[in-house]
């Protein structure tokens, strides 16, 4: 591939007769899929968060116990240990419902529409916007790893 083209390299080149719109239009699916990702992350953090903050309350129910609090004890071990965090669910279950459901429409929905728009290339639009703000030639801004 020449130094002035369009796209980094092959790999990342749009598909013949795509317009700036459409890169553009998948570019930004992209980076909402970017952004579901970091919410999928938050999620798993709150339940090992919610996991850990449950394990602790055995500390908790021990230490009233051992302090001659039972009745304080026994309030957080039958309210909190092991209850539910939503109705009938555990965050288990919450994460397992949003990867079988929203995550895996919203991430199966974007590949098919860069399958049949970008020839299932990824961030094409981001190469492209490399190739534009780089400088040609100068060490530190090659166009790829294996590329001057």
């Amino acid at each position: 591939m020449q130094d002035d083209a369009r796209s980094v390299d092959g790999a990342h080149e749009r598909s013949p007769g795509a317009s700036d719109e459409l890169v553009e239009a998948v570019g930004k699916f992209g980076e909402a899929v970017e952004y579901i990702e970091r919410a999928r992350g938050h999620l798993y953090s709150l339940h090992q968060l919610i996991g850990h903050a449950d394990l602790l309350l055995d500390e908790v129910v021990d230490g009233l116990r051992a302090t001659g609090h039972d009745d304080l004890a026994t309030q957080v071990h039958d309210e909190l240990l092991g209850a539910n965090v939503l109705p009938g669910r555990w965050t288990f279950q919450i994460v397992e419902e949003f990867d079988d459901g929203y995550y895996a429409a919203f991430t199966a929905l974007e590949k098919r529409v860069r399958d049949e728009t970008m020839l299932g290339r990824r961030h094409v639009f981001e190469a492209e916007m490399k190739q534009r703000r780089r400088t040609h030639g100068r060490p530190g801004h090659e166009p790829a790893p294996d590329r001057t």
